[in-house]
């Protein structure tokens, strides 16, 4: 019988077939491909409180989330975050498997992010 604490979590095991990148790598790539879009996929209160430069907010939690992921073109590059990447890793496992060829998730999210570059509001206001 295998021990359930060395057992992965799902989440775990979600993120191995996932292009993930720390914020450091995140903000790197961003700025090599100038074409890629970034998504911030959390709430729209949460988006409006601060969000990285560029960003447009397609909510996990929108009803209409694969509807509007759907018009996206499937070539491009995208980097997707959220807070601390359970709902980005969610959202580009469903691009990934709907076809999107360049989707990038930010490893830690937001959280991360702030640890290396500070507050985002900084970024996002001013």
């Amino acid at each position: 019988m295998q021990n359930k604490s060395c057992t992965p979590r799902r989440w775990q095991l979600l993120r191995q077939e996932l292009n993930n990148l720390l914020p450091l790598d995140f903000a790197r790539a961003l700025d090599k491909k100038k074409e890629g879009l970034l998504i911030d996929v959390r709430t729209p209160e949460e988006f409006q409180q601060a969000h990285l430069p560029g960003a447009i907010n397609i909510s996990y939690l929108t009803p209409d989330l694969w509807d509007q992921l759907e018009q996206l073109d499937r070539n491009a590059a995208y980097f997707v975050y959220c807070r601390t990447e359970r709902r980005s890793m969610r959202v580009c496992m469903l691009m990934q498997n709907g076809g999107f060829e360049k989707v990038y998730n930010m490893e830690g999210g937001l959280c991360a992010w702030e640890e290396v570059f500070g507050p985002v509001e900084a970024l996002s206001r001013g």
